[in-house]
């Protein structure tokens, strides 16, 4: 195995761990569009570690598939959604957020299976994906309002490299890159991340809008 292939591997497992650790975490929190969307990301690449070790065709097509998913809906729909519980005080009831779900899985099955789609598939990940950027720069304003700095510098970071991971993997492949692994290992610690980023930046930005909440109290 080369030295890519075993970053890769590295890479996959953070991101394993980090989409299961930290869509737990979101759970926890009640907040199940971003929890269960993390799970999505974690049983993605789950399936990506299987395919680096095993070369299980099965495994990489549900992960490819997941990966679509999560570029097409998953983010720039459900993961906006549910970080607009700490922008927007939007939480909707368990039913609501499983028949979102059920309804970006059916969009995904358009998506990625229909050959009508090939050619703007590219298109339409990068439109998607561009969407949740401009959310995030929404989110990252709140952050600094908030008095969050750090959390909004390092979500700025985050983001940026995440829009260039979308624009990277159609559009502008790495030169050398055949099978994709260098591309891969970049995308796989940049997602990972994210995970972790935007859990504490959700957590800091909750504190802040309930200490400003309260502050308010006594002068009613």
């Amino acid at each position: 195995m080369q030295v890519i292939d075993i970053l890769a591997l590295v890479s996959c497992l953070l991101l394993a761990l980090s989409g299961w650790v930290y869509g737990a975490k979101f759970i926890r929190r009640k907040n199940y569009l971003l929890g269960l969307e993390w799970w999505v990301v974690g049983f993605s690449a789950s399936n990506f570690l299987v395919f680096i070790a095993t070369s299980s065709e099965f495994n990489y097509g549900i992960s490819l598939f997941l990966d679509s998913f999560s570029r097409s809906f998953g983010m720039p729909i459900i993961a906006t959604l549910g970080l607009m519980a700490v922008t927007h005080n939007y939480k909707p009831s368990l039913m609501k957020d499983l028949m979102l779900f059920a309804a970006a899985f059916a969009g995904t099955c358009f998506v990625y299976l229909s050959d009508s789609f090939d050619e703007p598939r590219p298109y339409f990940y990068v439109i998607m994906w561009s969407g949740y950027s401009i959310y995030l720069s929404y989110f990252i304003v709140q952050l600094m309002r908030a008095g969050e700095g750090m959390h909004a510098l390092a979500t700025a970071v985050g983001a940026a490299v995440l829009l260039a991971v979308a624009i990277t993997y159609d559009f502008f492949p790495i030169p050398g890159d055949d099978t994709h692994m260098i591309f891969m290992t970049w995308a796989f610690f940049t997602w990972s991340y994210s995970a972790i980023q935007m859990y504490y930046a959700y957590c800091a930005l909750e504190r802040a809008k309930g200490v400003s909440s309260r502050s308010f109290v006594p002068a009613r």
